[in-house]
Formats: C-alpha cells, structure tokens, sequence
C-alpha cells in the first residue's frame, strides 16, 4: 500500500454534518467532502469547476487516524439577512447587507467547533488516478488557496507536513509519520490511549469494528448536494 499522510490540528475545526434548522453541528472527525475540499484548495481546483471536482472525488479516497476528537465547542451566532424578494437577487454578503437596514431579519443559530483535536490523513489513490502522490505531495506543500479546518475561522496551526509512504496497511503506514507537535501543543491535546480509525476501503491490518453512512459523498458543490457513502471504523489502543 502507497500512502500520502498529512496532519491537521488547530484550536479550532468545524467538520460539518447534516444540519437541521438553525444548529450547524460539528462530526468529531474530517469527512470525505471537507478532506475534498482541502485537497481541492491546495491543487487550486476552485468550487465552481465541476469537472475538477468531480476528477478530484473519483482519484482519491481517505483514511483518518484521529488522535484526538477535541473538546466540543458550541458558538452562539446573530446573522442578518433580507427577508424574502422574489424580483431581488443577492450575489454577494455586500449585496445581502446593502438593503435598507429595516428590511433585514436576524436569524439565530448554534454552531458547533472542535478544540484542539489532532487528525492525521491518508491519501489514497484509487486505480484511475488524474493525479498520482508526488503531485499531490507538493500541492500540499505549496497550497495555491489558504487551507482550513473546515471553516475559514479555523486556521491550521501546524503545517500540514505531508510524507509518501508505502506500508502492509493503514495502521503501518500511519505509524511511519508521527504527528509533528511541540511539548506545548502536546500537553493541551491530553492524548487519549485509545486511538479512532476510519477509512474507506480496505485498511489491510485493521479488523473493522463497525461500519457507518455518513453523508458526505459530494454530487455537487456548485448545487450543495451529498450523498451517503460506506466508512469502516475501529478503536484501537495506541502503540507505544
């Protein structure tokens, strides 16, 4: 197996899940649509190139070792909007708060942050393949759009440090690259002795404890669409 490991830690992430009315909460792991997204910025494949996202989704698929789900977070928010007009057509925030200020509605809602988790990522490539791992090394390295953890709010704090790796399984091949974190960073994350894997496809050296539907297959970014996939999943005592 031939892996490309990357990490992602930060004081705040947001790996959005299905949302019902007002709360945006919050999977204490990133999925498929948002390692997507983060692939996608760093090959600079913008949100409204369908083809390059739909090339990008069928090249690749991820695995996940989570450290540390972090400490749950929620954040209480007043955004302003127009209210409904059907001959009114809002392209841009600035064009959504040039309305006269009487006719903007304050929507209440909840959203939801992990604090200091710490994920490490597997890229994987599947058999046809329009990029292979060098190229996806050095884009990771030299991002052409800012990554974040889910949310613009949420920088990185480490850098995304990406090593190619070849490996008998999933579990191998991550515990070839550690994560790399200063002393200080280590004793805020209060690292579990238990470590969360999830991944798409076949792990090679991890039993699967459990398998889940989560929706967060991409159809269409452009039209905000998703749909459910098949992600393994197993909880395993770390090593050393």
């Amino acid at each position: 197996m031939e892996a490309l490991i990357f990490q992602l830690y930060g004081p705040l992430a947001s790996w959005g899940a299905p949302a019902v009315g007002e709360t945006r909460p919050s999977s204490d792991h990133p999925g498929r649509a948002a390692l997507l997204g983060l692939l996608a910025a760093a090959l600079g494949i913008r949100r409204d190139d369908g083809p390059g996202q739909q090339a990008l989704a069928s090249s690749v698929r991820f695995a996940v070792k989570q450290h540390s789900a972090g400490r749950l977070m929620r954040d209480y928010h007043t955004v302003q909007v127009p209210g409904r007009d059907k001959k009114a057509r809002y392209f841009t925030r600035k064009d959504e708060l040039s309305v006269p200020k009487d006719k903007l509605n304050t929507v209440l809602s909840s959203r939801e942050y992990r604090q200091d988790g710490l994920w490490q990522v597997a890229v994987l490539l599947n058999e046809h393949s329009d990029w292979n791992l060098d190229e996806l090394e050095a884009a990771l390295r030299a991002p052409v759009f800012t990554p974040y953890l889910g949310r613009k709010a949420c920088p990185l704090a480490v850098p995304l440090a990406p090593q190619k790796v070849q490996a008998n399984g999933l579990r191998e091949a991550f515990a070839v690259v550690p994560p790399r974190i200063c002393d200080q960073q280590s004793r805020w994350l209060h690292l579990p002795k238990t470590v969360d894997f999830y991944w798409e496809g076949d792990a090679g050296d991890i039993a699967v404890q459990d398998t889940r539907q989560p929706s967060d297959d991409v159809i269409s970014r452009e039209r905000w669409q998703f749909g459910s996939r098949q992600e393994h999943h197993a909880r395993l005592r770390e090593e050393g």
